[in-house]
């Protein structure tokens, strides 16, 4: 009996075992906001690499071999990213894309440096992150004193003389406040208000007095869209018709839905360039198939940026790095990866090379409007 029971567990090995090949013999981690204020971000990051990895598997996979997508919702919470983080460690992937969110990303960085886990943030703008010297730490967005320069560059074109300055107090908008605040003050604009808001609350009226109590000629709120959008509404709401602009957490088409068409008119921020504003052969052909799949385009460029965390994975793998040294040294050479923002690279610290800034304006139909450089 013990004989038989014996071999009809091998029996079931020999079945299962080309299932489970046959799922995936290369796995790559996908950490994203699935819940939360954040999940819209999420399931458009779930879907661009799902896409992504649907399609290296039809044209063969890498080397013959077929690639499975783990992924883990991070609920754009720092505590749930490092239980993400964990199960991601523990799952034999190869490599983690994710996530969104500077605070989200950084609760994570450790577990998977520690694990030996080649890591690629997608939203994660905050300057800190790449230099704490992790050597497996990588992002495909630009850094927040890139993103401090262009915003004030912004300012300063626009004449604006007397600037407030609002955060969060998350690592992303602090960040960007501070290195704003840096940069204007050598170009001698004004800073006259620089202080926190409490993310989540449903009424900011008091802060708002105490900004309008402060004179600016512009707020600029370097948090969320989901703040900015209640910000826009109750400045209407106050008649206070002061202008406002953001960092590129707002790059997000429910900040109008939010904020209303009326009182986010005329609002204007510095992001990458929308999915929409992609305009390489690379980014047309992924738009197209992301729209035949799903019905519509990705609603941020943050989304993309974790297809373009994919790219670069896949480009290691396909050069056969599968270890986590040598794929983080070969990452660190890259240079003009076609990718789907653009083209891709990353420097010695994992941070990535170029120029993406650009400035919006929504306009009266709510619709976020590129401007010319």
């Amino acid at each position: 009996m013990k004989k038989f029971v014996g071999t009809l567990a091998a029996l079931a090995l020999c079945i299962l075992l080309p299932t489970q090949l046959w799922a995936g013999d290369l796995k790559i981690g996908l950490m994203c906001p699935l819940t939360g204020k954040w999940a819209s971000e999420g399931q458009d990051m779930k879907n661009i690499v799902s896409l992504l990895v649907e399609e290296a598997n039809a044209k063969g996979g890498i080397d013959g071999k077929q690639l499975e997508l783990v992924v883990e919702d991070d609920a754009g919470d720092p505590r749930t990213a490092a239980l993400a983080a964990q199960k991601l460690a523990s799952s034999g992937v190869l490599a983690v894309i994710g996530t969104y969110g500077s605070a989200v990303t950084e609760a994570s960085q450790n577990i998977l440096d520690e694990s030996g886990l080649v890591q690629i943030g997608t939203g994660s703008t905050s300057v800190r992150l790449t230099e704490k010297g992790l050597p497996l730490f990588f992002r495909t967005c630009p850094r927040d004193d890139a993103q401090g320069k262009a915003a004030a560059a912004a300012i300063v074109k626009g004449g604006y003389k007397a600037v407030a300055l609002l955060h969060d107090n998350s690592s992303y908008a602090k960040g960007l406040a501070e290195e704003s605040r840096a940069i204007l003050d050598k170009a001698g604009v004004k800073v006259i208000f620089f202080d926190a808001l409490t993310p989540g609350e449903r009424d900011y009226t008091a802060i708002l007095t105490k900004l309008k109590a402060a004179g600016p000629d512009l707020i600029f709120f370097t948090g969320y869209y989901p703040e900015t959008g209640m910000l826009l509404r109750q400045k209407k709401e106050m008649g206070w018709d002061v202008p406002m602009m953001g960092g590129d957490a707002a790059n997000h088409q429910d900040l109008v839905k939010i904020a209303g068409v009326n009182a986010a008119a005329g609002y204007f921020f510095i992001s990458p360039p929308l999915p929409q504003d992609m305009d390489s052969p690379a980014a047309a052909a992924f738009l197209k198939s992301f729209k035949d799949k799903y019905g519509t385009v990705p609603v941020s460029v943050w989304a993309v940026l974790a297809g373009d965390a994919f790219k670069a994975i896949e480009a290691a793998l396909t050069a056969g790095k599968t270890e986590p040294e040598a794929m983080a040294a070969w990452l660190k050479q890259l240079k003009d990866l076609p990718g789907l923002s653009g083209d891709l690279g990353f420097d010695a610290k994992g941070d990535r090379v170029g120029d993406f800034y650009r400035t919006y304006t929504v306009d009266a139909q709510g619709v976020f409007v590129l401007q010319a450089k």
